[in-house]
């Protein structure tokens, strides 16, 4: 049997049951998001695909803008009145300070130059802008396995977790632990406002002793391999290579 989404669901559910306080990172992330959000705020999704987080936040966010390279998943965009451009999380097509808060959600892990991307990220943000992100741990064990069963994953993937290998965007992990986030931050002029790892013990939950097995695994594991990295940065100086450029 695979583990659909509804099913890993259903299990983060049985989770927080037995783990009081523990909430999955995607409310985290969004607990954190409205925490920082204020009203007038231009905000923007990098990486939105059809529907993204602006489908959570409503009419929370007064100007939305949503990005990603696919241009049929922009089109298909279930917000049909939501501003959208084509492009990648490297070349942002906005201007010097133009934006509040950027967000970024199950992105940062496909990045082939994050020190570019972050300091992309810094010359839209006006300073004392926002940069929240939600990506997984590169430590964590189910990267791990991930990264063993690559070759296999257009087999794989469909069987275990009852989806399309196309919809499984090649990852790299370049920017996917604490240590790695932290440098990137002090190197594109963000201070650390917070850098959270939230467990996840539902990745292979394939039969109900795989899942008290990883439920095990999460109580003994370092914080070091949690599944999920949540971070919220603030913009307090800006990258010296973006000096001058208009």
């Amino acid at each position: 049997m695979s583990l659909t989404l509804e099913r890993q669901n259903a299990y983060r559910q049985r989770y927080a049951q037995l783990t009081p306080g523990w909430q999955p990172a995607t409310e985290v992330y969004a607990f954190l998001i409205r925490q920082y959000l204020q009203s007038g705020m231009r905000v923007l999704d990098v990486g939105c695909g059809r529907g993204g987080v602006f489908e959570q936040l409503g009419a929370a966010v007064a100007n939305p803008i949503g990005l990603d390279p696919d241009w049929q998943s922009l089109a298909e965009h279930r917000l049909h009145d939501l501003p959208r451009l084509v492009a990648t999380a490297d070349h942002l097509p906005l201007e010097n300070a133009c934006l509040d808060m950027v967000l970024s959600s199950w992105v940062l892990e496909h990045l082939p130059d994050p020190d570019h991307t972050f300091a992309e990220t810094a010359r839209v943000l006006k300073l004392g802008g926002y940069f929240l992100f939600i990506t997984p741990n590169g430590h964590s064990l189910a990267a791990s396995v991930n990264r063993l069963l690559r070759p296999l994953q257009h087999t794989l993937v469909p069987k275990l977790y009852g989806r399309e290998e196309a919809d499984t965007f090649k990852v790299m992990y370049r920017a996917n632990s604490r240590r790695k986030l932290e440098q990137l931050a002090q190197k594109a002029g963000f201070e650390v406002v917070a850098l959270r790892s939230i467990k996840d013990p539902t990745y292979f939950a394939f039969h109900p002793v795989l899942f008290r097995l990883s439920v095990w695994w999460s109580r003994v594991e370092p914080l070091g391999m949690a599944e999920h990295l949540v971070g919220v940065y603030r913009k307090v100086a800006s990258p010296h290579q973006w000096a001058g450029r208009p």
